[in-house]
C-alpha cells in the first residue's frame, strides 16, 4: 500500500481509502451487514487505514456498520475514521443543513453510531446556501478545539467557498468527485487546493461502477439504485462510455497486464495534488482488488493515450451534478426536530 501525509495533521493515510456509501444500502440496492463488516476488516488487513462514511449513507446505517467493524478490529488508533456532516433527511428525502445546531446534533449522533469518542476527519458534505460558510467553519473549529474531531474537511465546495471557509477555520482536506469521465475539478478546484497544500480525497474513481469493467449494454438497475437517474447510464451516452471502457481495458491489459478498474484508480493517484482515492466496496473481493492499483505508475505517453481514448469515444460527456442534494425550502427548517 502507498501512504501520504495530510498536511497540517498527523494523518499518514493510505492512498486508497474504503468508501462506504454502498455499505449503507440506500441508493445501491441494499447490502448485507456481515459481509460489509468483513469488507471493512479486509480493507484494514490490506493496509487501508482510512474508512470514509457519512450519516446520510443509509440514514445512519453505514456509520453503524463502520463502528461495529472498527470495534471488532480492536485497534482504534490504527484506523482513521472519516465521516461527514451537513445533510438532514425526512421520509427518504435529503436536504443540506450546515447550521451550527445541526452540526452539534450530528456530531453526537455520529460518535454514538461509530462507537468512538473522536472522529479523525470531519467533512462538510455539501455547501449550504442558507447558512454562512463562516458559521459552519467556526463550529467545526470549535469541535477541533474540543478534541471531538482531529482534522477538518469539506466536500463539493468551489474554490471561492473553500477560501471563505479557510478564513474562519483550519482546513485540511477537500473531497471532490473525480474520475476519468468526470474531470471538472481539473480547471478549478484541483489546482486551487494543490497550491494551498490541502489534501484531496477523490470520490467516485470508478464512476459508480462504470469504470469497473463489469457493465454491459443490457445491465439493469433496479429499486433505489441511483444509476437509474444517472445520465451516464442512459442511451446513447451509456454506449459511448462503455466503448471507452472497453478500449481502456484493452489498453490496460496490453501495456500493464492490468484491468480498467486498476487503470482508472492509478490514473487518479498519478494526478498532481491527489492524496487519496476512495474505493467503494461492499464485498471483501471488491476491496481486495484495490491492491492491483498501487505500486506502479502511468507514464506520460500512457496518460496521453488514455485522454485520447476518452475524448474519441465520449462525445457528449456529463458530470455528476445529478447527485447534488437540494437546499432546504427555507431557513426555518434548519432545526426541524423530526429530522435524523
Amino acid at each position: 500500500m502507498e501512504y501520504a501525509r495530510i498536511h497540517g495533521t498527523d494523518i499518514k493515510a493510505s492512498r486508497i481509502a474504503l468508501g462506504t456509501w454502498a455499505i449503507g444500502g440506500w441508493m445501491w440496492g441494499g447490502s448485507d451487514d456481515e459481509e460489509s463488516i468483513q469488507t471493512i476488516l479486509e480493507a484494514l488487513h490490506l493496509g487501508i487505514n482510512i474508512i470514509d462514511t457519512a450519516p446520510v449513507y443509509g440514514f445512519g446505517h453505514s456509520e453503524e456498520v463502520v463502528g461495529e467493524a472498527v470495534a471488532r478490529f480492536g485497534s482504534r488508533d490504527r484506523v482513521y475514521v472519516a465521516t461527514k456532516v451537513g445533510i438532514e433527511w425526512l421520509d427518504g428525502q435529503v436536504y443540506r443543513n450546515s447550521s451550527p445546531q445541526r452540526i452539534r446534533r450530528e456530531i453526537e449522533d455520529s460518535l454514538r453510531r461509530l462507537k468512538t469518542d473522536y472522529i479523525d476527519l470531519y467533512q462538510v458534505h455539501w455547501p449550504d446556501p442558507l447558512v454562512p460558510i463562516e458559521e459552519t467553519a467556526q463550529t467545526l473549529a470549535q469541535l477541533l478545539q474540543e478534541g471531538k474531531i482531529r482534522a477538518i474537511g469539506v466536500s463539493n465546495y468551489s474554490p471561492e467557498q473553500i477560501d471563505r471557509f479557510r478564513l474562519a477555520a483550519p482546513l485540511h482536506t477537500d473531497q471532490p468527485p473525480y474520475n476519468l469521465f468526470e474531470r471538472e475539478i481539473e480547471s478549478s478546484v484541483l489546482p486551487f487546493v494543490r497550491e494551498r497544500n490541502i489534501g484531496v480525497l477523490a470520490y467516485g474513481p470508478l464512476c459508480r461502477g462504470l469504470l469497473s469493467g463489469r457493465m454491459r449494454a443490457d445491465s439493469q438497475f433496479t429499486g433505489d439504485d441511483l444509476r437509474k437517474i444517472d445520465p451516464k447510464f442512459q442511451q446513447p451516452r451509456f454506449g459511448q462510455y462503455l466503448q471507452a471502457v472497453k478500449e481502456l481495458d484493452d489498453f490496460a491489459h496490453t501495456h500493464y497486464g492490468k484491468r480498467v478498474m486498476d487503470l482508472a484508480v492509478r490514473w487518479i493517484l498519478d494526478q498532481p495534488g491527489v492524496t487519496v482515492a476512495l474505493w467503494g466496496a461492499r464485498h471483501p473481493k471488491q476491496i481486495a482488488d484495490a491492491a492491483s492499483a498501487v505500486d506502479w505508475k502511468l507514464d506520460a505517453a500512457a496518460l496521453e493515450e488514455i485522454d485520447r481514448i476518452v475524448q474519441r469515444n465520449v462525445t457528449n460527456p456529463v458530470g455528476p451534478e445529478f447527485m447534488a442534494p437540494p437546499p432546504r425550502a427555507n431557513s426555518a427548517e434548519a432545526t426541524t426536530a423530526g429530522r435524523s
